[in-house]
């Protein structure tokens, strides 16, 4: 995808599994992601190149508006502070537990799937009701793969659930369940982009599938606009670096609170001291490296992102991503100095996808892009945010400078791109 972020989640591999002790999980599936926060100096990651086209992110994808039935819930007046008491009252009864099933054929003895069925694997996460026909955002690594899904409500309510879309590259799905009539409770949204560093969030969800109806936690938001990613496998750039992941889910716009998440919350409300969801919980911090312990560190979808992603979902089943084609590293002196250019910052291209946007406008490895639309590159996820807020088939204008390696001479030119779509998971 178009970023390089520079924080590498990781899936713990296994949701947690109902009827064990807490701090056990099924050998399957995550319902919350563990991230190793290492902050590598050449982290490229693929720019719309990942293999078999594999979905990553996206929170501004600009999809067209459908909010006929959006948020059917009144929000609460955003000049009453709630205590956390309260917030849970007015949220929690909203933020389901979602049980993924997904039937394992027994390779070994039956490799070729014709005889029984083999072992039922089991995952647990969370999820929101935002809508009164039974709409839900959650998690896709909630969902993913699964055969069957059961949504139980706090109280006590259980239902079938259906998936109406879902999207790997945003890490995003809407799930439906049908109450026949009854009604649901309904959890308000409210707008992200009025959060500051400092305000009071509570958590809401499944954590470690415990009895007894969804764990809340308070804390607050820690810092904002967070790029993070799911790591892949590392290659080696032209420079002589590891590069990051090229074919990880990369989240941009990510709340990072410290309000305790853990697995099973994966898809549940983070909230405001008004009672309102500003984002999905997603990832949280782990062990970055033997010996350091990273702690109180969590990452939440933004829920401006996650609405439009949603509405998205719930027209077309599906979201639109733009491609590029390339994979790239920050700029440094170092780099700089190798290249004998005079730029300070900027993206250095170190792979161009044959075929793509990017090649089929001329950008070549070593290339150096320094401006997108007329925004400087100044961090390691300008390049790809600015990218997500377009649609497949605009143009976007890059300031490129190419290195006497390349054939260049130093100087910088301008090349207008039309953005490809990348394949659909």
């Amino acid at each position: 995808m178009d970023e390089t972020p520079p924080i590498n989640p990781t899936y713990n591999q296994g949701f947690v599994t109902p009827n064990t002790l807490p701090h056990k999980a099924a050998p399957r599936r995550s319902g919350i992601i563990i991230i190793s926060l290492l902050i590598v100096l050449a982290s490229g990651l693929l720019l719309g190149f990942i293999a078999n086209n594999k979905s990553t992110t996206s929170l501004v994808a600009n999809p067209t508006s459908t909010t006929n039935n959006a948020t059917t819930s009144a929000a609460i007046n955003p000049g009453t502070l709630l205590t956390v008491r309260q917030v849970s009252e007015q949220v929690r009864p909203a933020v389901v537990q979602i049980t993924s099933r997904q039937t394992q054929s027994n390779s070994l003895n039956d490799p070729f799937g014709q005889g029984a069925s083999g072992s039922v694997q089991t995952g647990v996460g969370s999820g929101v009701i935002y809508d009164k026909t039974g709409l839900i955002l959650t998690n896709f690594h909630v969902i993913d793969g699964a055969d069957s899904l059961l949504v139980s409500l706090p109280d006590g309510r259980s239902f079938d659930g259906t998936v109406v879309g879902s999207d790997q590259q945003t890490d995003l799905a809407v799930i439906k369940i049908d109450s026949k009539g009854a009604e649901l409770p309904i959890a308000p949204l409210g707008d992200s982009s009025q959060l500051y560093v400092g305000d009071g969030v509570v958590a809401i969800g499944n954590a470690l599938a415990l009895p007894g109806g969804p764990t809340v936690t308070s804390g607050v938001v820690s810092a904002l606009n967070r790029s993070v990613t799911e790591p892949g496998t590392q290659s080696q750039t032209p420079f002589g670096a590891v590069s990051g992941s090229t074919s990880g889910p990369q989240l941009y716009g990510m709340i990072q609170t410290d309000a305790a998440i853990n697995p099973g919350n994966s898809g549940g409300a983070l909230v405001n001291m008004y009672g309102q969801v500003i984002g999905i919980n997603t990832m949280v911090a782990g062990q970055a490296e033997p010996g350091l312990q990273a702690q109180g560190i969590g990452f939440a979808i933004s829920i401006n992102g996650a609405r439009k992603i949603a509405e998205q979902l719930v027209t077309d089943g599906k979201v639109n991503h733009p491609f590029l084609g390339i994979s790239y590293q920050p700029l440094t002196p170092a780099i700089a100095k190798q290249l004998g250019l005079t730029l300070t910052q900027g993206a250095v291209v170190i792979q161009v996808q044959a075929g793509s946007p990017a090649a089929r406008a001329g950008l070549k490895t070593r290339d150096v892009i320094s401006t997108i639309d007329g925004q400087k590159i100044s961090d390691e996820s300008t390049l790809g945010q600015i990218i997500n807020t377009h649609q497949p088939g605009d143009k976007v204008k890059l300031e490129v400078t190419s290195p006497k390696s390349n054939g260049g001479n130093g100087q910088t030119r301008i090349l207008e791109i039309t953005l490809g779509q990348r394949a659909n998971n």
